[in-house]
């Protein structure tokens, strides 16, 4: 036995005793990581190097699965005095290189309540893990960066002691949105220009953060990364992926973060610079698609910018650079930029030349931009591109040119362009010969030639298959360009035949067995307000409307507005209908009498009838004007609607309405409550008075109906107006005084506003102002008086009325009784044979006490009897009597012939009677 060896007798396992190791290990850990902290800081242990790195390395050694939740403070601490000791000792990089890659695992928990109650504690810990960045090391900083892109990829944790379980796999990552390490890896770019590996994997690391997290890209533009990004993409870059990554963190923070605060950060001098140079670096040198496709991105945040009213596109001749290739090829130039340039005429180059053309439309709130404009002809190419396809197409074989679908897209985002840009350059529009090109365009539409659209763009929709997504624009530009009322433009359309050609397109397209649909009727509305816009002026081209203008209005008001809530735009068609009437009939006799005679007023008041609320003050405005010609009148007095209600009961009713909706005080009958509170609106009883705003009482006769309907009654009259109630009579009596009452209303604004501004009216002024308020009360209380005596007038004729039914009422129930009781006579006759004879017996004696009694002293005195009467057969019938009887002159009127007068002749009884009845 050797003596230099000593044995040691194992003990036997005791149950439990594994797991109290397993926690006197992790007691320990807790314990070695203090130990740790005070060892590498306390000054008399400060500089035994050797120590401190054998410890580190054991503490290490033990976390190699990962750190536990408790124990993050402690280990951020021996991370920080590490980074500390590095500067000056590089024995300690490995160490801290270790930890770093420790820290990609998951970190681990004792209890499932760990991860809530060391949450601060994993937030700091995170927020640490960018603080390091300041170490200069390049691979410490290529293990941070590499540990915080670990966070979105799960390691699988290696086998873990009994006891410790790994934090769920998003548990890292709702910290880390809740830690400052994007902003901190954003800051930490300035100091990686000498490191540009270090610098790409930090992009792509700022491009996981801002692409997983609405936070992040908070936190990164409140650091202002979208400038320091732009800022920092044109640096030299062997691999050329800086420009990517910074092209897709900048799309991040655009889609993720505020785009006001993107933009506005990207709009300084220095990061428009950078991004023109950019920009141009691809268009003149990338080739690849995926070359053109970030040109394109560029371009798209270019665009964006431009947007921003204070960006500096046009200072720094970005603005102007660009303008050459919107133009380009359309415009043959010698600028050197376009010189080499060529296009590949694929679908990357097809979206940046419509990009280019929708900045045109953003940049044209700019004045400046307009100018630019002028000067690189941009009105010319615009047009130029909207030529008919069959005028554009390249018949020279060899000559690459943009195919049929794509010309097809980029004729509608001309016309698209050209909507906003014609109006704000119509110098310009009209020198390129801008109508004539349009009507042009307007005449290959209308056109029957085979064509079959396929555009699938924006601009395209509806008219896949044929030419209406092309008039659609067409017409808008043309009814943007007229909506000016420049007199030359309208001026040159007229001269060319616009009025009918656009009425021959519409009835066209109205007697087009296809379904209507929203891109339809847009055109057929813009039509009419084009046509609106051309005739509203002048005699001469309402004359040219003419008869068939007139039928063609009287067409579209006859359909209604059924389906006004449709949206597919029947409202819109609607107005643009009436407008047309007003703009393009009205004031021209010769078209006023032919659609008084097509019934255009019936239809209007059908419409007033049948249409919203909304519609009500253009269709009144519009009757208001027809008034104007003497035979309108008659119209509006003869109409009736289906229920036999009249104009003027119509036009009462909708003033109650309005006063309704207005909130004015009236009574259950329509009549005044309050003489001092006339025509007041409910706000305008609140409304703070003051000289410097304007009159309430004025501005609001244009905002409602009450106005244009007392202006009607005015034409009409207000006495033999047909089919009124008392209730109607009492509104009319406002109406009459309407204007009576606005000038009293007024006159009482003054007299406030007088008083809130403290000035006092020298004494005339004072009664003058006094006796005009008074006349006003007295008028209303006029009114008052005479709508309280129509009200009982009304009350009296309604009493009159219900006596005279009453009575009706009362006979009716007489004339039954005496039925009823004829009916029982007639009864108990037929039924009772005793009773038949008691009847004959009363009847007989009835007749003999009518005749005259005869005496025999004188009887020379008395002529000869004669008999006179008729024989009168009655049948009977199923009905009931006396209805059921049939009485019939069965013998004429007879004379007793050679009868002795002093003889009497023998009376049958039976031959007197009123006549024989059978069947009884």
């Amino acid at each position: 036995m050797d003596s230099g060896k000593v044995l040691h007798r194992k003990k036997p396992d005791i149950p439990g005793a594994a797991d109290m190791r397993q926690h006197q290990e992790v007691s320990a850990k807790s314990l070695d990581s203090t130990k740790v902290i005070r060892l590498l800081e306390d000054p008399l242990t400060a500089n035994l190097k050797e120590r401190h790195l054998f410890v580190l390395k054991k503490l290490l050694k033990r976390s190699q699965v990962g750190f536990l939740l408790k124990d993050l403070k402690d280990v951020a601490k021996i991370l920080n005095i590490c980074a500390e000791k590095v500067k000056d000792h590089p024995e300690y990089l490995p160490i801290l290189c270790e930890a770093l890659k420790i820290c990609r695992f998951p970190f681990l928990k004792e209890k499932a309540s760990d991860e809530l109650k060391y949450a601060q504690d994993v937030i700091e810990f995170i927020s640490h893990l960018g603080c390091l960045m300041r170490v200069s090391e390049a691979e410490v900083r290529q293990q941070i960066v590499e540990t915080v892109k670990s966070f979105y990829n799960h390691v699988a944790p290696k086998q873990l002691h009994d006891g410790l379980q790994p934090t769920s796999p998003g548990y890292r990552l709702q910290l880390l949105e809740l830690s400052d390490v994007a902003q901190t890896l954003l800051l930490s770019m300035s100091t990686l220009e000498k490191q540009p590996t270090i610098k790409l994997q930090l992009l792509k690391t700022l491009q996981i953060l801002s692409g997983s997290s609405d936070m992040n890209c908070a936190l990164i533009l409140n650091a202002r990364g979208a400038e320091t990004i732009c800022l920092h993409m044109n640096q030299p870059d062997p691999s050329g992926q800086v420009l990517v990554h910074s092209s897709e963190i900048l799309w991040n923070l655009l889609e993720r973060g505020s785009k006001d605060t993107v933009t506005a950060q990207l709009s300084s001098m220095e990061c428009i610079v950078s991004l023109k140079e950019a920009f141009f670096h691809q268009l003149m040198s990338g080739f690849q698609p995926s070359d053109l496709q970030l040109r394109n991105d560029l371009l798209v945040i270019t665009t964006l910018i431009a947007e921003n009213p204070n960006s500096l596109l046009i200072e720094s001749l970005f603005a102007k650079q660009l303008m050459v290739f919107a133009t380009f090829p359309e415009l043959k130039t010698h600028n050197p930029l376009v010189r080499n340039f060529k296009l590949s005429y694929n679908s990357e180059d097809l979206k940046m030349k419509k990009m280019l053309l929708n900045l045109l439309v953003l940049m044209s709130k700019d004045l400046a931009a307009l100018q630019l404009y002028k000067e690189e002809q941009v009105m010319l190419a615009l047009l130029t591109l909207v030529k008919p396809p069959a005028a554009t197409a390249e018949q020279r074989s060899g000559l690459r040119h943009w195919s049929s679908i794509q010309q097809e897209e980029l004729q509608l985002q001309a016309l698209a362009t050209l909507a906003t840009i014609a109006p704000l350059m119509l110098d310009e529009y009209v020198s390129c010969l801008g109508n004539a090109r349009l009507l042009l365009l307007l005449d290959w539409c209308t056109g029957q030639d085979s064509y079959f659209g396929d555009c699938h763009s924006f601009h395209g929709t509806g008219g896949r298959g044929s030419k209406k997504a092309q008039m659609r624009h067409c017409i808008r530009v043309l009814r943007s360009v007229t909506s000016l009322g420049e007199e030359s433009v309208i001026q040159d359309l007229c001269d060319q035949g616009t009025i009918n050609q656009l009425m021959g397109i519409l009835m066209q397209m109205e007697a087009s067995p296809d379904e209507e649909d929203l891109v339809t009727l847009e055109i057929k509305s813009d039509i009419q307000l084009i046509l609106s816009a051309l005739c509203e002026s002048d005699m001469h081209r309402k004359e040219l409307f003419g008869a068939e203008g007139v039928e063609m209005t009287v067409h579209f008001l006859k359909k209604g507005p059924d389906k006004f809530y449709s949206g597919l735009g029947h409202n819109k068609l609607i107005l643009s209908t009436v407008d047309c009437v007003w703009s393009c009939i009205v004031g021209c006799y010769t078209t006023e009498d032919y659609f008084l005679v097509k019934e255009g007023v019936f239809l209007l008041l059908d419409l007033l009838v049948s249409s919203p609320r909304c519609v009500h003050a253009i269709v009144l405005a519009t009757l208001l004007e027809l008034c104007d010609n003497p035979n309108t009148l008659t119209h509006i007095l003869s109409w009736r609607d289906d229920g036999g209600r009249t104009a003027s009961r119509l036009l009462l009713q909708l003033w109650r309405l309005e006063e309704e909706e207005l909130g004015v005080t009236r009574d259950q009958h329509g009549g005044i409550t309050d003489p001092q509170r006339l025509v007041l609106r409910r706000y305008q009883e609140d409304t703070q008075l003051s000289s410097n705003t304007p009159s309430a009482a004025v501005l609001e006769i244009s905002e409602n109906l009450r106005s244009k309907i007392y202006s009607i009654f005015c034409k009409l009259g207000f006495l033999d107006l047909p089919g009124l109630s008392a209730k109607d009579y009492v509104t009319l009596g406002i109406i009459r005084r309407y204007l009576d009452f606005k000038v009293g209303e007024v006159w009482d604004e003054v007299s406030r506003e007088l008083i809130l501004d403290g000035v006092r009216p020298i004494s005339p002024d004072q009664e003058s102002l006094s006796a005009i308020c008074k006349i006003a009360e007295d008028t209303a209380r006029k009114v008052m008086t005479e709508q309280i005596s129509i009200l009982e007038q009304q009350r009296k004729e309604e009493a009159c009325e219900e006596e005279i039914i009453y009575t009706e009422i009362k006979s009716h129930w007489k004339q039954r009784e005496l039925t009823a009781k004829s009916w029982d006579s007639y009864v108990s006759k037929t039924s009772n044979y005793e009773i038949l004879k008691e009847v004959k017996a009363q009847r007989k004696e009835d007749m003999e006490s009518s005749r005259p009694k005869r005496t025999d002293a004188d009887p020379a005195v008395h002529p000869a009897e004669h008999f006179v009467g008729q024989v009168i057969a009655a049948e009977s019938s199923e009905a009931q009597a006396p209805a059921g009887v049939k009485l019939t002159l069965t013998k004429p009127l007879t004379q007793s012939p050679g009868r002795n007068p002093e003889e009497p002749a023998a009376r049958d009884p039976e031959f007197f009677s009123s006549g024989s009845v059978k069947d009884v």
